[in-house]
């Protein structure tokens, strides 16, 4: 349990905030590349509760600015696009990639008022389907030394989702092992062959083992924390009374992504994005290390569960997750279907929009959260004293991160499962660029 002051201090994003503070100092995915493929590619963004316009010009320049015309403060989600910058269809004041004021049609032909207006404004950056906003202080930071920044676009899908929760339950769920074996348990085993670009589907690495089962049947699992340069590694290892053990590495790569084993040949790097105090996106860029990712395959999944333009999940609260008490009784743990998202959404969702965390009581199972809230709290304290940035500088030299399940030998787990990165690696048709 914490007090309503430690829970507003890890929980709330906006300007000013602690929280908010140490976020702004990382790079943020604020869009997918897919959301400008439009004949009009401009995209209305609130992130960290600031209200901006996301644009790419035709030149292919792409410009991050307040949502609010520096005149009068009329909607530029609504501007006219030109060939350089963004119009306010309220004066025709126009705006370029940087904020600043290009023309003032309706001042005195001899104004020079423009040259002093600039809109807010947030460097912007691509990599691999997602758009990266820098909202921090000084210059921008170099991107992490992320295996998904490094392949070539072709082994690379991206997607995001909303979710109505704080930006920190949801990010919870990716660090917490232990509720795979419940919330995703299916009581009936399907068939891995068809299960791509599904998590869970999959067999175990070097088993005939359904993750499916492995999940069911080991539901207490060992678990280990180690400190890395880009935030923690989470360890479950699942013993069985063969002498062999289930090995899925995790990592939290701070302060708010996850990387995390999907498959044998695949992983999801995953940021859960504040848009305000109560409501978040997930942005998943899943990275293989074998064959080319079919996209058109990945998108056709998700856009099933997905509406656009916002990417809310057709599923929610407002049709009960799909619950379904027969199913419960007799084909998953949960009763709401077989999308993990689905029940990862409920998970946190039924939270409430804002975890009330004075009423919780964790358990040693939690041990992912609590030294992650550790981290958190001391992330926010070092920023506000000006004492630098945790993790970022390491976080250019950290590979990977290796994130896999695995089979091991149980008396030689520490050294196997990295022997099963490596040969992953070997075989990859992109080379990687750093060690894990």
């Amino acid at each position: 349990m914490m007090s309503q002051k430690q829970n507003d201090l890890i929980t709330r994003v906006g300007p000013g905030t602690g929280a908010g503070a140490l976020l702004r100092e990382y790079w943020q995915p604020v869009a997918l590349v897919d959301e400008l493929m439009t004949a009009r590619p401009v995209v209305p963004v609130t992130l960290l509760g600031e209200r901006l316009v996301l644009f790419r010009e035709p030149s292919g320049a792409l410009g991050l600015i307040g949502r609010h015309c520096p005149h009068r403060g009329a909607d530029l989600a609504y501007g006219r696009l030109e060939d350089d910058g963004l119009r306010c269809p309220f004066h025709g004041w126009k705006f370029d990639c940087t904020g600043q004021c290009l023309e003032q049609p309706a001042e005195p032909d001899d104004s020079i008022m423009h040259r002093h207006v600039r809109a807010v404004n947030y460097p912007v950056t691509e990599r691999n389907g997602v758009i990266f906003a820098w909202m921090g202080t000084g210059q921008p930071a170099p991107l992490p030394a992320l295996d998904c920044f490094d392949a070539p676009d072709s082994h690379v899908f991206a997607f995001k989702g909303l979710w109505d929760c704080n930006w920190l339950q949801a990010l919870e769920v990716g660090i917490d092992p232990a509720h795979a074996s419940f919330l995703h348990r299916f009581l009936v085993d399907e068939d891995p062959a068809q299960g791509y670009g599904q998590q869970f589907r999959d067999s175990v690495a070097d088993s005939e083992i359904p993750m499916t089962r492995l999940l069911r049947d080991y539901p207490r699992p060992e678990l280990e924390i180690e400190d890395t340069d880009h935030g923690m590694r989470l360890t479950a290892l699942r013993h069985m009374p063969d002498g062999r053990t289930h090995v899925r590495v995790t990592n939290q790569v701070f302060p708010q992504a996850i990387v995390i084993p999907m498959s044998n040949e695949m992983t999801i790097t995953q940021w859960h994005v504040p848009v305000d105090d109560e409501s978040c996106y997930w942005f998943s860029m899943f990275t293989s290390y074998a064959r080319p990712v079919d996209k058109a395959v990945m998108r056709e999944q998700r856009l099933k569960q997905h509406r656009l333009p916002d990417y809310r999940p057709i599923t929610g609260a407002g049709t009960n997750y799909g619950f379904d008490a027969d199913e419960q009784a007799h084909e998953t743990f949960t009763g709401m279907g077989r999308d993990i998202n689905v029940h990862d959404q409920w998970a946190v969702e039924s939270m409430g929009r804002i975890q009330d965390r004075r009423q919780e009581h964790l358990g040693k199972s939690d041990v992912g959260i609590v030294r992650y809230r550790r981290l958190l709290r001391d992330g926010i304290r070092q920023v506000a004293a000006g004492e630098g940035v945790p993790f970022r500088e390491s976080q250019t030299r950290a590979a990977g991160p290796v994130a896999t399940d695995s089979i091991c030998t149980t008396a030689r787990w520490q050294a196997e499962w990295r022997d099963f990165d490596t040969a992953r690696r070997a075989a990859c048709p992109w080379p990687a660029q750093l060690e894990a």
